[in-house]
């Protein structure tokens, strides 16, 4: 996007966003971040304060960008559309990097992987009753493996419940610690998709990533970090929805005449995973996943694999 320059030069926007994110500065500190002389920050900050976008020094504050630039855009017709972008743009960042900072307000916004991470791994240590997590494919800010946080939950008697988008399964390293999991009391079930990656703790903290996946690489992840409120009732109401129809990945006691090897099996081959990656999670042969499921068509008396999995669910052998 290339605004035009009598709307806002590179170095004022540039300015501008350092405002954002430091949540104010004088002329020193500006200079420091944006690499400039401390006079010619002093000029910038003065030209933002001129057209509104600042509040006065010394210590100079972003302020709302599109009431100060509306009339401007409204003066350039030839290059209308463009302007709105930058318009738009500039607002998008204001309200999604300013951080609320009073404890009463019921969302803050966290940015950065390291900073979501810690946020999480402090959600799991506070716990006391649940964990509910929305886990989808290519996480953004902490692989399962590295979730030591989890067993330390478990075994003080946190419950956790996980549904895991199918792709995830089939990423190196993650099926065995979703196995590990479930051993130590995890409640874990897939589905093929998750509409967006979720962790809720006691009921009433809820983070939520803000970006959606394809606008990642673009900056740093940014995240909601959501209280008590009815935007909080309606994740968990999305949550409670999508656990009622997800597979369970592995129960702990299946009531049929099934090998333990199987259980595992047969939950993968429910939850979609193909024949071949079924084998590699398993350290089997494609051949042997083939095999164990004929054995289980026969033991269910279906010969069709569409047989086998409504004779599975209707049996309630993967029913934790």
């Amino acid at each position: 996007m290339h605004p035009h320059p009598e709307l806002l030069p590179a170095a004022e926007q540039h300015a501008y966003r350092l405002l954002v994110r430091l949540d104010g500065a004088g002329p020193a500190e500006l200079a420091a971040h944006a690499g400039m002389s401390p006079q010619q920050a002093t000029e910038v900050l003065e030209s933002l304060r001129a057209k509104g976008l600042a509040s006065p020094g010394p210590m100079f504050r972003a302020l709302p960008p599109d009431i100060a630039l509306g009339d401007t855009l409204l003066r350039q017709q030839q290059s209308l559309e463009a302007a709105r972008q930058v318009v738009a743009a500039l607002s998008e960042d204001y309200r999604s990097t300013t951080r609320r900072r009073s404890a009463e307000h019921l969302v803050e916004i966290v940015v950065g992987a390291e900073a979501l991470r810690r946020r999480l791994r402090e959600m799991q240590d506070t716990a006391r009753d649940e964990i509910l997590w929305f886990c989808r494919a290519n996480p953004i800010a902490m692989e399962g493996p590295e979730n030591q946080e989890e067993s330390s939950a478990l075994a003080r008697g946190v419950k956790y419940r996980a549904i895991y988008e199918r792709e995830l399964l089939e990423k190196p390293g993650e099926l065995e610690s979703i196995v590990e999991a479930i051993g130590l009391g995890e409640e874990s079930r897939t589905l093929p998709a998750l509409p967006v990656r979720l962790a809720i703790a006691d009921r009433s903290l809820a983070i939520c990533p803000l970006v959606p996946d394809e606008s990642r690489g673009v900056g740093e992840p940014t995240a909601a970090l959501i209280r008590s409120s009815e935007l909080l009732d309606a994740l968990l109401a999305l949550f409670e929805s999508y656990w009622e129809r997800a597979t369970p990945v592995l129960s702990e006691a299946p009531r049929s005449d099934l090998l333990e090897s199987e259980v595992l099996l047969l939950s993968l081959f429910v939850s979609g995973m193909p024949d071949k990656s079924i084998a590699t999670h398993l350290g089997v042969s494609k051949r042997t996943v083939q095999r164990r499921l004929d054995r289980m068509m026969a033991l269910a008396g279906v010969d069709t694999r569409t047989g086998l999995a409504f004779q599975a669910a209707r049996r309630g052998w993967l029913t934790a």
